[in-house]
């Protein structure tokens, strides 16, 4: 018998119903609990495995660090040292609508080359063959056709997020012998989005949004699909990219007086509070009618509360409907 069809009993969830709830496959769960200690806390009798309120938090949590990018490693070990919601341990988790189990005999893909892509969409097992080879011409019109059949935002966040999460585990499991299939991969994603993406959208005064990478922080995929997405709406973008030193942030606020400010940090180490919270001080404009900018903490390094005076959207497309509300006004 399959654990997607184990029968639900007292004392939490099973490893199928978990996997169901996540909208990953049992195989994904059981890897996360061998590979990285992401079990239940508590153990019952019996062969089968109960999750409780707490164990299932902590791998959604799981879950939203590797759609950003983090790899697997990384992402566990910021969701084991984030705190569960209180509310975790006190009530049960919602009922679970039933579904037909999956078939047993399917195996997780590897798309012909090791990388287990599960039940990702058709492209991303072309997009992957593609990088494994080092092909950039079909690398580059797979993206491309991908980005304009689906859209900007649903192309990374099914496409292209699953793709590079496969080439990250693959890179991590294999003593880094594919760490120029992950290069080639993202700057291939890089310069799709940039030829995807229309032109810069004209200066509206107080209508602008400034992007940027904490100090200390290079990784700028997600901020240049960011960019991408907000130029299709017509929303005025400044992209300043990797590491951008302190002083240099506060000088370009000021100079352009954004309705938004969104900071990327990829890790803890990186993210500043307090620096989010200076820009969301920072006031330009008459006296009677100043302004400050929407601080928007993007990234996996900002778990946790927001810090105040600040905004954290879950995700690629909360992000875009927050910035697009706050700049069409």
């Amino acid at each position: 018998m399959s654990e997607s069809a184990e029968p639900a009993g007292p004392g939490g969830l099973t490893t199928g119903e978990v996997a169901r709830r996540l909208g990953v496959a049992p195989t994904t769960v059981r890897t996360w609990d061998q590979r990285y200690g992401l079990g239940p806390d508590r153990h019952t009798g019996g062969r089968h495995r109960r999750w409780t309120p707490a164990d299932v938090a902590r791998l959604e949590r799981m879950c939203a660090l590797t759609a950003t990018g983090i790899p697997p490693a990384e992402a566990a070990r910021l969701a084991r040292e984030t705190p569960a919601p209180a509310s975790a341990s006190a009530a049960p988790p919602p009922a679970l609508p039933r579904r037909a189990p999956a078939p047993e005999a399917a195996p997780a893909s590897r798309a012909g080359s090791g990388l287990r892509l599960g039940d990702a969409r058709q492209e991303c097992k072309g997009i992957a063959r593609a990088a494994l080879r080092l092909d950039a011409a079909a690398l580059d019109r797979m993206l491309l056709d991908a980005i304009r059949e689906h859209g900007l935002v649903a192309a990374w966040t099914e496409v292209i997020v699953p793709t590079l999460q496969a080439v990250g585990r693959k890179w991590e499991s294999s003593g880094e012998r594919y760490v120029e299939v992950e290069h080639f991969l993202s700057w291939h994603v890089s310069g799709a989005l940039r030829r995807a993406a229309p032109d810069t959208a004209p200066d509206r005064p107080g209508a602008s949004v400034v992007l940027a990478c904490v100090p200390g922080d290079n990784h700028t995929l997600a901020l240049e699909v960011l960019s991408a997405a907000l130029a299709e709406r017509g929303i005025p973008v400044r992209m300043f990219g990797g590491a951008l030193p302190v002083e240099s942030l506060i000088a370009a606020v000021r100079r352009t007086g954004p309705a938004a400010v969104a900071l990327w940090a990829q890790s803890r180490t990186t993210a500043s509070r307090p620096l989010a919270q200076h820009v969301a001080a920072m006031e330009w404009g008459v006296r009677g009618a100043r302004r400050s900018p929407l601080v928007l903490t993007l990234g996996p390094g900002w778990s946790g509360r927001p810090a105040p005076g600040t905004a954290r959207p879950h995700g690629l497309a909360d992000a875009v409907q927050a910035l697009e509300g706050l700049a069409t006004r």
